[in-house]
C-alpha cells in the first residue's frame, strides 16, 4: 500500500516541477569549487546582512533534488531569498570536502542533504546532526519552509512568524 502512494507522490510532484525544473540536473557544482563557493557566499552574506545556508550533497542523491525542488517552490522561494545565501557543496560519494563538513559539524555518515546555518558573520549557528532531511523524498514543502523561517535573521520591527520580513 505504501509503494502506489509514494508513486502517486513522486508523478505528482514531477507534474507541478514540470520540465522547467529537471531533477537530472546538476546542483552540486564541481567538488574543488566548495571552498571558494563558501568564501564568496559569506561576503554576500556580510555585504546583505542575510544567513549563509549550506547545503550538503551530490548530485547523484535523489533526496537532494526534492529539498533543491522544495528550496525553489512559489512558498520557499522568497523566503529563501530574502533571507539567505544559498551554497551547494558537493560531497562526491562521501568522498570530497569532507573537511567542510566536519569543520560545520555535519556528520555525513547520517545521510544527504544535510544542512548548515551560518550569520551573516560567519557564525555556525545550525548544523544538523541525525539526517533530518535525509529522507526528504517523504517529507512534505512545508519542513522546508518551516526550517527557513526558524533559521531566518530577525529583522527590527518583524515579527518572528512574518515569512518574507
Amino acid at each position: 500500500m505504501k509503494m502506489p502512494k509514494l508513486l502517486i507522490l513522486v508523478a505528482a510532484l514531477m507534474l507541478v516541477v514540470g520540465t522547467g525544473y529537471s531533477a537530472t540536473r546538476d546542483i552540486y557544482p564541481d567538488p574543488a569549487q566548495a571552498k571558494s563557493d563558501l568564501a564568496a557566499a559569506l561576503k554576500q552574506a556580510a555585504a546583505t546582512h542575510k544567513r549563509v545556508l549550506i547545503d550538503f550533497g551530490g548530485n547523484w542523491c535523489g533526496d537532494c533534488h526534492v529539498l533543491d525542488i522544495y528550496f525553489h517552490n512559489p512558498e520557499n522561494r522568497p523566503i529563501l531569498d530574502a533571507n539567505y545565501v544559498l551554497v551547494h557543496i558537493n560531497i562526491g560519494h562521501m568522498d570530497e570536502n569532507v573537511d567542510i563538513a566536519q569543520q560545520y559539524g555535519i556528520p555525513l555518515e547520517r545521510g544527504v542533504p544535510a544542512l548548515a546555518v551560518l550569520s551573516d558573520k560567519g557564525k555556525l549557528l545550525y548544523s544538523q546532526k541525525s539526517g533530518e532531511f535525509e529522507a526528504m523524498r517523504r517529507m512534505q514543502a512545508n519542513s522546508v519552509t518551516s526550517f527557513l523561517v526558524q533559521w531566518k535573521p530577525t529583522r527590527p520591527g518583524c515579527s518572528v512568524t512574518m515569512v518574507t520580513c
